[in-house]
């Protein structure tokens, strides 16, 4: 699923190569997947009114429906921090 992820932050960001993942697996069903980006990718990634972020969520969430697993996706700039 990471790979369905990347693939489509790659082809909007400008540097997708700069973006990091964080995948985190929280009990049998659930995994949060946060992506740290450069701020010069944030609103590309993101898109207008959220559209784009929307719509991988919503590509992901029906990729995953045959693993039973449930993605969490957030999206934050680098500056942000890493907890």
């Amino acid at each position: 699923m990471l790979d369905l992820i990347k693939y489509i932050v790659g082809n909007f960001a400008e540097n997708p190569d700069e973006a990091e993942y964080v995948v985190e697996e929280k009990g049998e069903n659930t995994v949060d997947v946060t992506i740290y980006l450069n701020e010069s990718d944030m609103g590309k990634v993101i898109g207008r009114q959220g559209k784009i972020a929307k719509a991988l969520r919503t590509i992901v969430k029906a990729a995953a429906a045959k693993s039973g697993k449930r993605y969490n996706i957030e999206i934050k700039g680098k500056n942000e921090g890493k907890e």
